[in-house]
């Protein structure tokens, strides 16, 4: 008889001077990263930083625990806290957004998509969206959460020059295919859509409105934006770290008096698409509610107002800034078309070498994510920093000395350098005036 083969050479003990090497790489590959972004601008729309208290949540020993199901129904024991910490949790986000149903389980905006889907759409049913072309999130494709559960979208009418819904088009498409789900919600969100609008027609036909808040959840939270579950929608999912400087994590948030919809939206959450939700990161979305119950309504109106500030510079410096004649935005974010820049592709690149962090995107008319015409610019980091429209100003004349006048990389690298150094400490949270990008160190050396 043969003997038995020898076990793979992969599970031998790596030897421990070669693995802290590795260690070492990563620590320091991080050190640089933290670097990097302390003496950059920032402006990715869907990027924030944490308050050193939420961060604190982070590396708790929560991060090591388990705690399926709700509140008083656990699966797991050692959840005494847990519990405390969750009902907390929900306490604040219903007082936030002012609804009687919260939901702080899924661990990211799309996982909090896939919950709603599972809740409320059948497969093989229609799904009321917009397209990406026109600024939807890639969870409403055939090739994200949409495909996963099967169901076939409905595309809402998109005037391109206002990047908002045609209305009356969109009326007219929702009594002939007639979705019972709506989703509303954008990648490229810089105007409320017309929900009070369209609520009544909603209601002729069934359907039920359902709002992807996950770019402008602070801005909603802060009473600068939209109130999506006051104007017609019936229940709203987010991610929890972009307008909301909380952690990446998700949320699912409703107004509904009917049990039957509660229930299936618990279910959808647990067993449905997660099983532990990441203990550590809901309470550290606690510390980011409170916060913004606090600071949110301040911070989400410098926010617009500085996206607005950049629009207006950028605009009088010669870049094409989509919906010049409505202000630009009413968000936290600007599009702007780089099509004589050299593209957006290219344009990221040149930004990004120079310590302007941005990503291309596509706009209305482009026909390749990889190579479309358009740069994507948000406030909510260098809002969150202190800076304020004075320095948008400065931002804007930074990228026109770059991608119009020929400056020189390094000599724009020191511009953005001398700009970001007064603003590197937090603002709008507890804890303000700590670093941002250095706050913890963890073993010191």
């Amino acid at each position: 008889m043969k003997s038995p083969p020898a076990p793979p050479s992969w599970a031998a003990q790596a030897p421990e001077a070669e693995m802290r090497a590795s260690v070492e790489k990563v620590r320091s590959a991080t050190r640089a990263h933290s670097k990097f972004f302390e003496e950059s601008l920032p402006l990715i729309a869907s990027e924030n930083l944490l308050s050193p208290y939420a961060k604190e949540m982070l590396i708790s020993d929560l991060h090591s625990r388990y705690a399926e199901g709700l509140p008083g129904e656990r699966y797991y024991e050692g959840n005494r806290w847990v519990d405390e910490i969750e009902v907390e949790c929900l306490a604040l986000a219903r007082r936030l957004f002012r609804c009687n149903f919260a939901d702080v389980r899924p661990i990211s905006g799309t996982v909090a998509n896939l919950a709603i889907l599972k809740a409320m759409a059948e497969t093989g049913s229609t799904v009321g969206s917009c397209r990406l072309a026109d600024g939807a999130h890639i969870s409403s494709a055939s090739f994200g959460a949409f495909g996963l559960r099967g169901v076939k979208p409905v595309y809402y009418a998109f005037d391109t020059n206002r990047m908002q819904l045609d209305v009356d088009a969109t009326k007219r498409i929702l009594l002939q295919e007639r979705p019972k789900l709506c989703l509303f919600g954008l990648s490229l969100f810089l105007f409320p859509f017309p929900l009070r609008e369209l609520s009544e027609t909603l209601k002729e036909i069934g359907a039920l409105g359902w709002y992807d808040g996950a770019h402008v959840l602070g801005l909603i939270a802060g009473g600068q934006f939209q109130d999506p579950l006051h104007e017609g929608c019936t229940v709203l999912s987010a991610s929890t770290h972009k307008t909301l400087p909380g952690p990446q994590h998700g949320i699912i948030l409703g107004e509904t008096s009917d049990p039957e919809l509660t229930r299936k939206l618990q279910s959808a959450c647990f067993p449905g698409v997660t099983s532990n939700h990441h203990l550590n990161a809901m309470a550290a979305l606690s510390i980011a509610l409170a916060e913004h119950l606090a600071f949110g309504e301040a911070y989400a109106r410098q926010t617009v107002a500085n996206a607005r500030a950049l629009g207006q510079a950028l605009n009088d410096r010669g870049f094409d800034v989509l919906c010049a004649d409505q202000g630009f935005t009413r968000s936290h974010t600007i599009a702007v078309r780089v099509e004589k820049e050299g593209g957006g592709e290219e344009c990221s690149r040149r930004l990004v070498d120079a310590g302007i962090v941005t990503n291309k995107n596509m706009l209305p008319g482009d026909k390749s994510s990889k190579h479309p015409q358009g740069l994507r610019l948000g406030t909510p980091e260098l809002t969150r920093l202190g800076m304020q429209e004075r320095e948008m100003d400065r931002v804007a004349e930074i990228l026109h000395q770059l991608l119009h006048q020929g400056k020189g990389v390094e000599a724009v690298r020191a511009e953005v350098r001398a700009l970001k150094k007064d603003f590197t400490t937090l603002k709008f949270c507890f804890g303000a005036g700590e670093p941002a990008y250095r706050y913890y160190d963890l073993v010191g050396h």
